[in-house]
């Protein structure tokens, strides 16, 4: 890579564990929310804390990660990448400065939109970036996958870490630290984002491939209508069957995970020294070991998203995208079976489910760029992350829905189903020639 390459890898892949690591920590608090608070006050009225009135709380705000995607990509293409991802990091940090002050609720569901609403932005922002100025862009899209799986495993685990031994105001005020410490190291960042725009088209940085994107409101009804007439629009249906496994998956696995594994809690004193553990003998903080089978499966991911990102510099992405999703439905149907021979099956069709799961991730990111114009980037981005995140949100209700009228064999099937569907919809796109990127 070349000193512009790095750069822009840099920030996006600092910024990208930022993100997941808020995200993947979000449900951690809301257990202990649970615990401690009884009612919800909406200042003329109150709602009593449930799973389902917590669930809606903290639902808008996951909501809002997906649905301002689009938005967020077009302010992208207006205004290019670098200021958003600051605004991004700094609106993250505000969020959880505010969770550390907030006295009641009303204020945490307050600061959960916050959190929503910015981190929406960072997606668009950061993959529009490197698909306009990281010229080894294969390598750009798996280091910056990476960088997001990092997040997604250590983020909760550091965060269930410093909850045995400080109230959650507190870490959530510590969480709040680095994000604005990477704000001021992103407003330093130096870096052409065109860059990789300009090399292919011979440095002509007045292609219409790279000018600046939508600026009313007939603009984005024509550029929409020019990315969904072409091959974009199967691009869009696959990165929603990939929306759709993740959140069907990742919602209820550590449950699942934790009755087929059959484990109790165990005290953090089996652990540590007695001078070291908060509390006495008989309330003395225990470790959820299935959160911990959980984590580790998705820092597996780092390696699918790794050898996902390789594979875009070296075959059609659009076979990648068959291989896995093909793999994800077949891994679904085996999950169940081979996760009752016992542990050591179990850990083992978790690490292949963790591989694959986040395998696809670069594929997808790469195809985008790939079916539509550098100019168009942020745009479509906003649409792959509406797709991902926003239509995706839905699994977690359908996985919930399947479990409460069926068994875990039937969600996987399902889960099967998701992948069945983005394996044949990737076929389809490898009978079509992308458009000129």
């Amino acid at each position: 890579m070349n000193r512009n390459d790095r750069e822009i890898v840099s920030l996006v892949s600092l910024a990208h564990g930022m993100v997941h690591t808020y995200e993947l920590s979000i449900p951690i608090f809301v257990a202990i929310w649970l615990r401690e608070y009884t009612t919800i006050g909406l200042g003329f009225s109150s709602l009593p804390v449930t799973t389902a009135s917590l669930g809606v709380m903290t639902g808008v705000g996951f909501a809002l990660f997906g649905l301002g995607a689009l938005p967020g990509g077009i302010l992208v293409d207006r205004f290019g990448s670098k200021r958003l991802i600051v605004g991004c990091l700094v609106g993250m940090a505000s969020a959880f400065a505010i969770l550390a002050i907030s006295p009641n609720l009303a204020v945490v569901a307050l600061a959960l939109v916050i959190w929503g609403i910015a981190a929406s932005i960072y997606h668009p922002a950061g993959l529009r970036l490197i698909s306009t100025g990281v010229e080894e862009r294969g390598s750009g899209f798996a280091y910056h996958g990476i960088a997001g799986n990092i997040g997604i495993g250590f983020g909760p685990f550091v965060t269930a870490l410093l909850l045995l031994f400080f109230d959650w105001h507190v870490v959530a005020g510590v969480l709040a630290i680095p994000a604005f410490v990477a704000a001021l190291v992103a407003t330093r960042a130096d870096f052409e984002e065109q860059a990789a725009v300009a090399t292919a088209d011979g440095g002509d940085d007045g292609d219409d491939k790279s000018s600046a994107g939508v600026s009313s409101l007939g603009e984005f009804v024509t550029q929409s209508k020019g990315l969904f007439l072409g091959g974009f629009a199967l691009v869009f249906f696959v990165v929603m069957c990939s929306g759709l496994f993740y959140r069907g998956v990742t919602t209820f696995l550590p449950d699942l995970i934790g009755g087929v594994l059959g484990i109790q809690p165990v005290p953090i004193s089996e652990f540590l020294p007695a001078s070291l553990v908060p509390g006495d003998s008989s309330n003395a903080p225990t470790l959820d070991v299935e959160l911990y089978v959980y984590a580790g499966l998705l820092t597996v991911g780092v390696f699918g998203q790794y050898v996902g990102g390789k594979l875009t510099d070296h075959i059609r992405t659009e076979r990648g995208l068959l291989i896995g999703f093909g793999s994800l439905a077949v891994i679904a149907v085996a999950f169940i079976p081979v996760a009752q021979l016992g542990v050591v099956p179990l850990l083992v069709i978790c690490a292949f489910l963790g591989f694959f799961l986040f395998l696809v991730q670069p594929l997808y990111q790469a195809t985008v760029a790939e079916y539509t114009p550098a100019g168009y980037r942020g745009l479509s981005y906003g649409y792959t992350y509406l797709g991902v995140f926003g239509v995706g949100a839905l699994g977690g209700a359908i996985a919930g829905y399947v479990l409460s009228v069926a068994s875990p064999n039937e969600l996987f099937y399902v889960l099967a189903g998701f992948g069945l569907t983005g394996a044949l919809l990737s076929a389809a796109l490898l009978r079509r020639k992308p458009a000129p990127a």
